[in-house]
């Protein structure tokens, strides 16, 4: 039997070294199945707290989401936003990804390594419009962009595109500011749905999928973003007066949604949803 940890040891690293053990030197005795339990508990519980932090960074991303949505809404005639969705990944799904990964079980170790605890998706209409709401949002003083992947530009191998943008917010608590992390996933409807129905069909087949289906997506991929770049040109015909971007955001040179003012209300999406159900958002790449 294993030695019991010593006072200096944090709980969460013996948690770490009983389950490597059980799962390659078989059923733990009942007095390592007590300490794994307690330990987990302790961690569990922090987890808790960890969550709750990762939703208040989402309710300020999404404050400034909104904020940027009504304006659109009502003061011009346009809205680049049509769909927000948010997600959050239960306590359940974190410890399970945590211990699945290597490293420590604190949580400090954990936020280093595990970037998609909390996210944000907001769905639009055009290409360069997801690209505007990256620079609109990455402009804003209180918000630091830690890192960007444009898939839009660059697709995965599977035909996926997206933006992907982790952003840091500051969330002010009762005794002192956390940072914390959130990830932005900014695509268009035609992206969207693909995504979506990706991932359903790789869920499926447990990401496996026959050749056959393999090669109608990578169609279907290739047919949604010949569909983008035909409604972009569409769009640039109708709406000539559409502005050119500042050229000094993340993404300069991109065309930005026109902005002339109007009395009257644009046709926004729905409006942003609250976490999905049991953690993780149920379509797409994180």
């Amino acid at each position: 039997m294993d030695a019991a940890p010593s006072p200096q040891e944090p709980p969460e690293h013996r948690v770490r070294e009983l389950v490597t053990a059980r799962t390659v030197g078989g059923v733990p005795t009942a007095a390592e199945q007590e300490e794994i339990a307690a330990g987990l508990q302790q961690v569990y519980e922090e987890f808790i707290a960890l969550r709750m932090h990762y939703q208040f960074g989402i309710d300020e991303v999404l404050t400034k989401v909104e904020i940027l949505r009504t304006e659109f809404e009502q003061m011009h005639d346009y809205s680049p936003i049509e769909h927000v969705r948010t997600r959050l990944k239960s306590v359940e799904s974190l410890m399970e990804k945590a211990l699945r990964t290597e490293g420590e079980m604190t949580v400090r170790a954990i936020r280093e390594r595990i970037h998609d605890i909390a996210g944000i998706r907001i769905t639009t209409s055009f290409v360069a419009d997801a690209y505007w709401i990256a620079d609109i949002l990455s402009a804003q003083g209180d918000l630091e962009v830690l890192t960007v992947k444009d898939y839009i530009a660059s697709p995965k191998p599977n035909g996926y595109r997206s933006l992907h943008l982790i952003v840091q917010v500051p969330v002010y608590l009762s005794t002192h500011v956390e940072q914390v992390p959130v990830e932005l996933q900014i695509r268009t409807i035609a992206m969207d749905f693909w995504a979506s129905t990706e991932h359903k069909l790789s869920y499926k087949y447990e990401k496996n999928l026959p050749p056959a289906l393999r090669a109608e997506l990578d169609d279907a991929a290739r047919v949604a973003h010949e569909l983008d770049a035909r409604m972009e040109r569409l769009r640039g015909e109708i709406r000539p007066q559409a502005a050119p971007g500042g050229g000094s955001g993340l993404f300069p040179g991109r065309t930005a949604p026109s902005q002339t003012p109007s009395g009257g209300t644009a046709a926004g999406g729905d409006r942003p949803t609250g976490p999905t159900p049991g953690g993780d958002a149920p379509d797409g790449p994180a």
